[in-house]
């Protein structure tokens, strides 16, 4: 995808679109649909941010739900921050792939106590994302953690 849009992108064409905002949002998301697909990872992570900001301008996301798991898995911490923000804000109690998300959480809380700082910004966004996601099942997943 060499023309994809970025999110400054997305925002100015919502500002410039002021008569036709519904539609300029659904050819952008179906244009993230195709993006979100991507076997590249800095494709699937900035397609996923542009659908978190839409997500906060009132729009589903919630297929996108297995893309947020990969993105949050992925080694490089500026993709984790992206797909911990969007499981943070678009995860609910009924979404199906939170256990997923259980051998991730663990990975991130027990590199916290590793050399270098890095495990510690992991630990940090996967325990802030835990706050917001927690269930039950989650919970009792992860309290030997």
């Amino acid at each position: 995808m060499v023309f994809e849009k970025t999110l400054t992108d997305i925002v100015k064409g919502i500002r410039a679109s002021k008569r036709d905002t519904a539609l300029y949002i659904s050819s952008c998301i179906a244009e993230i649909k195709k993006e979100i697909n991507s076997t590249d990872p800095h494709t699937k992570s900035n397609a996923l941010q542009k659908l978190t900001f839409l997500q906060m301008m009132g729009y589903n996301m919630s297929w996108a739900s297995f893309a947020t798991i990969e993105v949050m898995s992925s080694p490089r911490f500026a993709f984790k921050r992206v797909g911990y923000l969007a499981a943070s804000q678009a995860f609910t109690q009924d979404t199906d792939v939170i256990l997923l998300a259980t051998n991730t959480i663990k990975k991130e809380i027990r590199g916290a106590g590793g050399t270098g700082t890095i495990g510690m910004y992991e630990a940090g966004l996967a325990i802030n994302c835990l706050s917001n996601i927690v269930t039950e099942d989650l919970a009792r997943e992860l309290l030997s953690e």
